[in-house]
């Protein structure tokens, strides 16, 4: 009986450690762990203030060393690699997202937004330096193809990119320029830049949110003109009854007083009729 208990505990011993072994060989297998949504969110934030930069700069490689020294700062360790192979990964899945409903689509990729706020500001910018005098489409061009051919592997700004800021320009403006601004611009034009486009952010969201208020004014107004006149509704109703009322009652006294007055002609007249009689 003892030693039947034995061989069991002896058992179960061997199966926590096959259990522990095989929890280590799946940890080991998976060496690139899981991206979080909330270090996702902030990988975004880091690259979104980067952009100008990666755009001005042909030689890319420091500036993933960059962003993966920020994302230890707030905690998280990745390296260079990975931030950049994440990079792609969510412009691809970007790309993905222009054929599908915006409902289904904010479900299957949490990170629409920021994509979309990013190459939005990297089109405005563009836009801005043309109407400023910056370098001309076919200059651009060049650049853009400079940028992205295959012997320059430190560039990371891929083809699928320059394709979706093209999409962009030719929705707002119907121009086909691709590239960036040149790439000898100092930081006090990229700064800006930078405050022209967070002024015309600020401003945006100012008037959505004056359109909102009057809205809710224009609401509120129709609300208490409709309540005012169902309250003038109201009175007028009350007024009408008590006027019916005070008519009914005036004639109700004039049909009693006609009533009276009849008897009393009727009682005078036989009074005198008795009188004759006598």
């Amino acid at each position: 009986m003892e030693g039947g208990h034995h061989h069991q505990h002896h058992q179960q011993q061997q199966q926590q450690q096959q259990h522990h072994s095989m929890s280590s060989m799946e940890q080991g297998d998976s060496r690139v762990p899981q991206w979080s949504f909330q270090e996702t969110k902030e990988f975004l934030v880091i690259r979104a203030e980067l952009d100008q930069t990666f755009m001005e700069t042909k030689r890319n490689k420091l500036l993933w060393e960059v962003i993966s020294n920020k994302m230890k700062e707030k905690g998280y360790l990745r390296s260079s690699d990975q931030c950049k192979c994440k990079w792609k990964n969510l412009v691809t899945r970007y790309k993905g997202c222009e054929t599908i409903e915006p409902e289904s689509m904010r479900q299957q990729f949490p990170f629409y937004n920021e994509l979309q706020a990013i190459f939005s500001a990297r089109m405005q910018r563009m836009l801005w330096l043309e109407a400023e005098g910056g370098p001309t489409s076919s200059g651009m061009r060049k650049k853009g193809s400079r940028l992205s051919s295959d012997d320059d592997d430190d560039n990371e700004e891929s083809d699928e990119e320059k394709l979706v800021v093209k999409k962009k320009m030719r929705k707002g403006k119907g121009a086909s320029t691709t590239g960036t601004s040149a790439g000898n611009a100092d930081n006090s034009n990229l700064q800006h830049i930078l405050e022209e486009f967070m002024r015309q952010q600020m401003q945006m969201e100012a008037q959505w949110r004056e359109s909102v208020e009057l809205r809710e004014k224009e609401r509120r107004m129709r609300e208490m003109e409709w309540r005012q006149r169902m309250e003038d509704l109201e009175k007028e109703r009350l007024l009408m009854d008590r006027s019916w009322r005070e008519r009914e009652e005036q004639r109700r006294m004039r049909e009693e007083a006609r009533a009276e007055k009849r008897d009393a002609l009727i009682t005078a007249l036989l009074n005198k009729l008795r009188r004759e009689d006598m």
